[in-house]
């Protein structure tokens, strides 16, 4: 089902990560392959109709971005990813008002690039407080209310979190940062083109996006950047001053019109396309939990992006069960920090077992995945969970009636 050949004959596996990446959409492809063969100008070359070509298709892409996020297109800044808007963001942010203002406040359960962003910081002299979040990994609001200090410049909080798919309350968090006068930055990579966002509807100040999470480009991003009230940033890179001197480098005109492309596509799409995600995904969810007991689903069951489904099967490995399921492309985790054997932190933060949290798997439902590739999906992992059980000593036990808690182990 929806199985690949990669032209060697050899079969891929179908896909069902698209929290990592996603593929490019054709119709994204169609408006970029022009600017990577005829119109190669450099869109800040002024003198000559080769930038000027390129130039009005970097704001044509600009405008397109805006458009999906309700922004004005000068508040529009390409950058290469989500990862470099993020830092942007926070150290920006951070290093401009550092002369009366030392403090940030984001999540335990943020990106990993947010998280070292604040590290560094706390290297600098800066403090942050790092939220915890409830155990359906949403934040408390009445927590966020009394981490504020007087020198509070920043609070950065994800709308979408990429492994478990909840939603943050964006809208009150947007209020309560507003109310305080202190500016408000959202990860926005797992959100944008696929739930409806407002920058100012939402009160955001600060947004990251990425090309690559909705069905863009790979090397490209943005980052929304308020100008009333207006933000300042501190910029990370030196150089010719393009982007209104916040990120020099010249833009990249082809990835740039992918992105804007992807965006005016998801803008037209996402109704469409989150109906169809959220029937897909109650499918997935309702035959294996039918089918399979202890299978616990991570993450609010009702503030969520249903393309984002993390469920932790008890008593299997989480790995033993991806290599099992070696024809399906899925992930226990993100895949910035899938090289580590340590259990996501993010399952952590929301208290999960730390057996649970190592039998979990992601599964990402997208635009492009069809039904047989859930009824094969959720077919094989039917099989696997049943077969890795039967293996299981741990199994065997709680079938006869054995409380696991009440073991003691012994230590070889």
């Amino acid at each position: 089902a929806g199985r690949s050949g990669d032209g060697g004959g050899a079969l891929r596996p179908l896909y069902m990560d698209v929290q990592a990446t996603t593929p490019l959409d054709p119709r994204v492809l169609d408006s970029m392959l022009p600017y990577l063969t005829a119109y190669y100008g450099n869109p800040h070359s002024r003198t000559h109709a080769y930038g000027w070509e390129s130039e009005a298709a970097m704001e044509k892409a600009r405008r397109q971005v805006a458009d999906l996020i309700g922004a004005d297109s000068r508040e529009i800044i390409f950058t290469s990813g989500a990862t470099e808007s993020n830092n942007m963001a926070i150290k920006g942010v951070a290093r401009f008002y550092k002369s009366r203002k030392k403090h940030i406040i984001t999540t335990q359960t943020e990106h990993k690039c947010v998280l070292d962003s604040c590290r560094s910081l706390e290297a600098e002299g800066f403090r942050v407080t790092y939220l915890p979040v409830k155990k359906n990994g949403l934040i408390d609001l009445k927590e966020l209310e009394a981490a504020f200090q007087p020198d509070t410049s920043l609070v950065s909080v994800m709308s979408v979190n990429n492994e478990i798919g909840v939603k943050q309350p964006i809208h009150d968090i947007g209020e309560i940062c507003r109310a305080r006068k202190v500016f408000f930055h959202t990860d926005a990579a797992q959100a944008i083109g696929k739930i409806p966002v407002d920058v100012n509807d939402m009160k955001i100040d600060l947004m990251s996006i990425s090309g690559h999470k909705i069905y863009g480009p790979k090397g490209v991003g943005a980052i929304y950047v308020r100008r009333r009230p207006r933000v300042r940033l501190e910029p990370l890179q030196s150089g010719g001053g393009q982007e209104r001197g916040l990120r020099s480098g010249t833009v990249p005109t082809p990835l740039a019109v992918g992105l804007g492309a992807a965006c005016e596509v998801a803008q037209q799409e996402m109704e469409y396309d989150h109906k169809r995600i959220s029937q897909l995904a109650e499918q997935l969810v309702t035959k294996i939990m039918s089918e399979v007991p202890d299978v616990v689903m991570n993450g609010d069951r009702e503030h969520r992006y249903p393309g984002c489904i993390n469920l932790s099967f008890a008593y299997v490995e989480g790995e033993s069960l991806l290599m099992a399921l070696k024809d399906v492309a899925l992930s226990s985790g993100s895949a910035c920090t899938s090289a580590s054997l340590e259990p996501s932190y993010v399952l952590r933060a929301i208290g999960t077992d730390e057996d649970l949290a190592h039998s979990s798997i992601r599964f990402g439902i997208g635009r492009f995945t069809t039904e047989e590739e859930v009824d094969y999906t959720v077919q094989k992992c039917i099989q696997h969970v049943k077969r890795l059980r039967e293996m299981s000593p741990l199994w065997e036990m709680v079938q006869d009636g054995i409380d696991l808690k009440s073991i003691k182990w012994t230590q070889h």
